[in-house]
């Protein structure tokens, strides 16, 4: 059993397997793509995203792992081993203090963002320019809704200068190789008034993270599929 989830509450959708999982991957709905890219041909292993809406809100993130990693020990008994598929994703270490105790860790990394680039890369693109805004495959389809709509520059452009007047450059790592996705990052830098940079990073970054986390993917880490 695989579910996903995006801005609203996780829609099942049926692995092609009827036997329990003996691992949940709980992650970010912002990864649902490319975790199930990663995740789905596995027998064994399910995927549970929660709403892609928590990536604006991480202080809600901590409590809503918790309340996943209940959830999926009563669905699927208290032995299933459980990994979370956040990074520290903004919390401030939140994150960390809620899965004390749970017997449950996270991927390593501070966000998806280095995650996908991988540390030494994404480190070397922040010293290259620290006022760098980033957007990944799932960013560059939500675009309008989590940042133009969802940060009210639709209704309120005048605040474009408040909130972006730091960011010099637009950096679009790509998951996928979509012209749609590149033309959609392009438009976004356009609009923020951003230099655009596109790197290609696929996915390999992420499956690194799940084995590393003892989740070996086993699949081609290439750039996921575009749409």
């Amino acid at each position: 059993m695989v579910t996903t989830g995006r801005a609203n509450p996780p829609a099942r959708v049926p692995a092609g397997r009827d036997t329990a999982p003996s691992v949940v991957v709980l992650g970010c709905g912002a990864l649902a793509r490319e975790l199930l890219a990663l995740l789905a041909p596995l027998p064994g292993v399910a995927v549970t995203c929660l709403p892609a809406s928590l990536h604006n809100r991480p202080e809600r993130i901590p409590d809503a792992v918790r309340a996943g990693i209940a959830r999926a020990r009563e669905e699927h008994g208290p032995d299933v081993r459980v990994v979370v598929g956040y990074a520290d994703c903004g919390t401030g270490g939140m994150l960390d203090t809620a899965l004390a105790g749970t017997g449950v860790e996270r991927l390593a990394g501070a966000h998806c963002y280095e995650i996908y680039a991988g540390r030494a890369a994404f480190e070397a693109l922040s010293d290259e320019e620290p006022g760098t805004f980033y957007l990944t495959d799932f960013l560059a389809r939500q675009f309008d809704s989590l940042v133009w709509r969802g940060l009210k520059l639709d209704r309120h452009p005048q605040l474009l200068p408040q909130l972006f007047g730091n960011y010099r450059r637009l950096v679009y790592l790509a998951q996928s190789d979509d012209p749609a996705l590149d033309a959609r990052a392009r438009d976004a830098a356009d609009r923020l008034g951003l230099e655009f940079e596109r790197r290609s990073t696929g996915i390999s970054g992420l499956g690194d993270a799940l084995a590393a986390s003892g989740v070996e993917t086993g699949v081609d880490r290439g750039p996921a599929a575009g749409g």
